[in-house]
């Protein structure tokens, strides 16, 4: 076993102190866009992250005679905002003992609820190794800082095992993710459907088509700054609806689409020539995935969105031969147009004894409880046979 003990963990206030060639070696095949160094890096540098946001950058590395060996996108945060796990009722718990919850670790894809490697390792060094260091090290900081506790969100199953040797404890999540079956076109998707379901598809769709409403299909390489700006005043509108603000930044959309265009994917919905929707799908054609992110529209009309965001998505993927479309956090109404629940989880490490086994306990009924859920909603597949698994 190699010995690493004489090569501390470094903590970075940037990802701008490594190269995107030493970040990106480090990610495994299957490491999708949201780990490059092109997307971290924006989100520093357009100050979606950092600053005043709450979210304090503290990447953890391990260098070895100046070879990144290990690393973990890892963020001190403030507040539970753009996490997509919830643990606000931990917080409140914790404030009713005169305890403070926040500052807390977060190793995460900010404001992105995407399963992958949270533990990054050079394909040339020990995983088992690096991968236990950097754990303890996220340990060492959370007790030695004082800290109430680190939250690893959506890792890849793989990493789970390991994850609970180091006591941390694992939370479902439930998504809703669409499947291709090798479908021709749309209409082979729509065969696959129980009537019902069939049905109310084609009456949304119809609704749609009333309204003379044509898409534009724009991939980020041959995007322009105009169609992101309309993309952003889309997306902005949608926080404005909620009487919220915004993640993200314009500056943001158009630094990332710059830096990594070949896995973006506009689609905009026009009338008469005129833009009055939009939606962004993020595609991992390595991994044959594509992400629904965000989506929003400048003109109110019914099922509008599910045209927009869902189904002319899954038209893209199936024409595109993309195996796998994840809609994005929670709503059960997708399964109404073809996806299927998925469980994912997260773990989490609380330094406090008593509220670890608090926690513990919480956790147990929780995962009962989703089970139950899960099981609940596929009696309610969309499919006509639920032969075909995810």
């Amino acid at each position: 076993m190699e010995d690493l003990e004489q090569y501390p963990l470094e903590i970075l206030g940037s990802l701008s102190d490594i190269s995107a060639d030493e970040w990106n070696a480090l990610l495994p095949l299957d490491g999708g866009p949201f780990l490059q160094h092109e997307f971290l890096s924006s989100l520093e540098e357009t100050t979606c992250v950092g600053g005043n946001t709450g979210w304090q950058v503290a990447h953890l590395v391990l260098r070895k005679h100046g070879k990144l060996l290990g690393a973990m996108p890892l963020y001190l945060k403030q507040h539970s905002y753009g996490e997509f796990v919830f643990d606000w009722s931990w917080a409140q718990a914790y404030e009713q003992q005169g305890m403070q919850y926040f500052p807390k670790a977060l190793c995460a894809v900010p404001f992105t609820p995407v399963q992958g490697a949270r533990i990054l390792c050079s394909p040339q060094a020990n995983h088992e190794i690096i991968f236990k260091k950097i754990v303890l090290g996220l340990k060492s900081l959370v007790i030695q800082n004082n800290l109430s506790s680190a939250h690893i969100l959506f890792p890849r199953a793989a990493e789970l095992p390991a994850l609970i040797e180091q006591d941390f404890m694992l939370r479902d999540s439930v998504q809703f993710h669409w499947h291709n079956q090798d479908f021709v076109d749309f209409e082979q998707f729509l065969a696959a459907l129980t009537m019902k379901r069939r049905k109310n598809i084609r009456r949304e769709r119809e609704q749609v088509a009333r309204e003379q409403i044509e898409f534009r299909h724009v991939s980020g390489i041959s995007s322009t700054a105009a169609d992101w700006e309309f993309f952003y005043r889309c997306y902005e509108n949608t926080y404005l609806e909620h009487r919220s603000n915004p993640y993200l930044s314009e500056a943001f959309f158009k630094l990332w689409a710059k830096r990594m265009p070949e896995n973006l994917h506009l689609i905009i919905a026009q009338r008469n020539g005129n833009p009055i929707a939009a939606s962004l799908l993020v595609v991992d054609s390595v991994n044959s995935k594509a992400y629904g992110r965000y989506w929003g529209a400048i003109e109110h009309i019914p099922c509008l969105h599910f045209e927009t965001a869902y189904y002319q998505a899954i038209k893209y993927c199936i024409t595109n031969n993309i195996q796998t479309f994840e809609g994005g956090a929670q709503g059960e109404h997708k399964m109404a147009r073809g996806f299927l629940p998925t469980t994912i989880q997260s773990a989490h490490f609380i330094a406090d004894p008593r509220f670890s086994s608090a926690v513990k306990h919480f956790l147990e009924r929780e995962h009962q409880g989703i089970g139950a859920y899960v099981d609940e909603l596929a009696e309610h597949s969309p499919l006509k046979s639920t032969k075909v698994q995810p």
